[in-house]
């Protein structure tokens, strides 16, 4: 299949990871990458099996679905218990865990939770149903972002006064700032994500090399993408040159989709974010400009939600340090034995994107 095949070919994979094993690699190297994509092809194709022992490729804060807090999910499925309210969520959101339930285990208990597979789709079950208060889970990164921005300027502009969002919108970016203040990782370079690249450009990496002299790639995300990309990453690592570079340049530019960031900037203003197992981050998170706050189900809804303890289970998961590459998925007592992707106990193994399914699937 033309643009696919040539991305998978085994001659011209085979031929980078030898170019790989060529390079003089003398000290221990970690890589992060910050895409879901990248992690689930990384063990679909087997790039592990490719590369030099020394070298370490390890999974970061790249699927939006498993760094959703659980304080965000309790509060989905607090609205969805209200008589007068209709749930809509991106299916992969339905598993996972919050303290005491899912959404899923509330759908079965005839909840108004429905699955739709864009923000506009939320749109047009609004106008379809204007006696119903309808919350859309706004989950993703910059990429997403930008289409439920749209729609949001689209609800305003028809007036339609029964659509609200609940947000956990995150940006890149500040996650790996983060991440790199925390020296256990020892983070070489990271592969950068290249859906959200899409929108905001390479220059959003330039802080990378810049303030903390280590290079970064943005990269697609077929066999040879990833391993060219890493290519890209070690040769610096060989150089000592740290950069931003593009390999991803097909689809990924430097400035990146201004009218996208635009359209972001109208809608949205930057606000602290809590992520799954990193905790609360700085100016990471997405929230509606005041302009905008009738379409914000905390402004116009406010809840209290009841503390609640986890079980038992949920105390041994471990999915936070997954998340933020400190262990591998089977260091996890419950990984593989009373956790799987029938029954995840951590959102890490929910979404396909997350490293415990990937790993569970694949190894």
């Amino acid at each position: 299949m033309k643009y696919i095949d040539e991305f998978r070919s085994h001659d011209r994979v085979g031929k980078v990871a030898a170019a790989i094993k060529k390079l003089d690699l003398q000290d221990e190297i970690n890589i992060m990458e910050v895409c879901g994509t990248h992690t689930q092809n990384f063990f679909r194709f087997g790039l592990d099996r490719l590369l030099p022992e020394q070298l370490h490729l390890i999974a970061g804060p790249g699927c939006p679905v498993c760094v959703s807090a659980q304080e965000y999910i309790d509060q989905a499925i607090a609205y969805a218990r209200r008589k007068d309210v209709v749930i809509l969520t991106f299916g992969d959101m339905l598993r996972v865990p919050g303290t005491r339930s899912t959404l899923e285990s509330e759908r079965a208990k005839k909840r108004n939770v429905f699955v739709v597979y864009s923000a506009l789709d939320a749109l047009v079950f609004a106008r379809k149903n204007p006696r119903q208060k309808i919350i859309f889970l706004a989950v993703g990164f910059e990429t997403t972002a930008a289409t439920f921005a749209v729609t949001v300027l689209i609800a305003r502009k028809e007036k339609i006064k029964n659509l609200f969002f609940l947000s956990s919108l995150k940006t890149i970016p500040a996650a790996m700032r983060f991440l790199l203040q925390d020296r256990r990782l020892n983070i070489s370079g990271f592969l950068c994500p290249g859906h959200v690249s899409t929108i905001i450009g390479t220059k959003a990496y330039d802080f990378i090399p810049k303030q903390h002299g280590i290079g970064c790639c943005v990269a697609g995300f077929e066999p040879l993408d990833i391993l060219e990309g890493i290519y890209l990453l070690l040769r610096q690592f060989v150089n000592g040159t740290p950069a931003v570079e593009n390999q991803y340049a097909r689809a990924v530019t430097k400035s990146g989709n201004v009218e996208a960031q635009h359209i972001l900037s109208k809608v949205f203003s930057p606000s602290n974010a809590s992520w799954r197992g990193l905790g609360m981050i700085p100016k990471s998170g997405l929230k509606l400009k005041n302009t905008f706050s009738r379409f914000d189900v905390q402004n116009m809804m406010p809840l209290r939600l009841k503390s609640e303890q986890p079980d038992r289970k949920q105390k041994l998961c471990r999915c936070g340090e997954v998340i933020k590459g400190l262990i591998k998925p089977d260091a996890c007592a419950l990984f593989k034995k009373t956790c799987a992707p029938e029954h995840p106990f951590g959102p890490c193994m929910v979404s396909i994107e997350g490293t415990c399914n990937a790993y569970y699937r694949y190894r």
